[in-house]
């Protein structure tokens, strides 16, 4: 069993080190809580659960911490994938929910499940889940001042559980004062994508990793034999060449774990129910 999480991207540069610690024990402690329960559960109900945390976590930019748009509107997306299935399940642009990887966890069991807007809200509020109020009163100003106090960052987890199965799942808040109805990478492909040889999250410039497809090829990539680094060197090569910004964690089926970033420093933690492994 071995499980990895992400919560975006770190900069020394507008980030106290009091942010950066409380990150880093933010990330182990929820990697750890996951791992307990990848042991009696699976992988992709293990990815939903730790990214629920991560949504729940006001340090990142998913769930409770999500970035308000242009029009001064929350909306989240989120996705999840089963490797061995390879159902991939999401919701674009959602209001009002506190945990939008609950609702693609729910979608998942639906012949329809990609859901955006306010189709993706109705579903939620007919299927019970908690309503979270977004309407907070904030101008640009304010979301300056936040950037510089916190930090935020597209939320992810990757997971293989003791029956060999592998699953990833995908949270985020959009990047922040972007044009109403504007689609990232996290409930595509591109950011969020698994079989049952390798499973990838990413996470970054949502327009960048989409033109890289960067998840859809480092696992298609792994499926056509190369190792989980070669993958991922090919991949953010291509990525280099249209300047892109872009980080990602994987594991593939042999337990292999593996993340990169384009620029420093994304924000992870691993855990294989001995060693931790927390970015620096």
């Amino acid at each position: 069993m071995k499980i990895i999480i992400h919560g975006g991207f770190f900069s020394e540069s507008d980030q106290s080190k009091d942010t950066k610690i409380a990150k880093q024990n933010s990330l182990k402690d929820i990697a750890e809580k996951s791992f307990e329960y990848l042991k009696n559960h699976s992988a992709v109900e293990t990815v939903a659960f730790a990214v629920s945390l991560l949504e729940n976590d006001e340090l990142y930019n998913a769930g409770t911490g999500s970035q308000i748009q242009s029009d001064g509107i929350i909306r989240m997306s989120a996705a999840l994938m089963d490797g061995k299935t390879q159902k991939m399940s999401g919701v674009i642009n959602i209001e009002d929910v506190k945990n939008p990887i609950f609702v693609a966890q729910e979608l998942m069991k639906e012949e329809d499940r990609v859901l955006g807007g306010s189709g993706a809200k109705i579903y939620a509020s007919e299927h019970g889940f908690e309503n979270f109020s977004t309407e907070i009163p904030q101008r640009r100003s304010e979301y300056e001042a936040k950037l510089q106090n916190g930090g935020k960052g597209t939320v992810g987890c990757v997971a293989l559980d003791k029956d060999g199965r592998l699953a990833v799942a995908t949270s985020t808040g959009g990047k922040g004062f972007e044009i109403p109805g504007r689609i990232s990478d996290s409930a595509t492909v591109a950011g969020n994508y698994a079989n049952e040889f390798c499973a990838v999250s990413c996470t970054g410039v949502g327009e960048d990793i989409v033109s890289n497809a960067t998840a859809a090829k480092i696992v298609t990539r792994v499926t056509d034999g190369l190792s989980l680094k070669d993958a991922f060197d090919k991949t953010f090569s291509e990525l280099k060449v249209i300047d892109g910004f872009a980080g990602a964690i994987a594991i593939d089926r042999n337990g292999n774990i593996f993340h990169q970033d384009s620029h420093p420093t994304m924000v992870f933690a691993s855990f294989d129910g001995t060693d931790f492994e927390v970015f620096k």
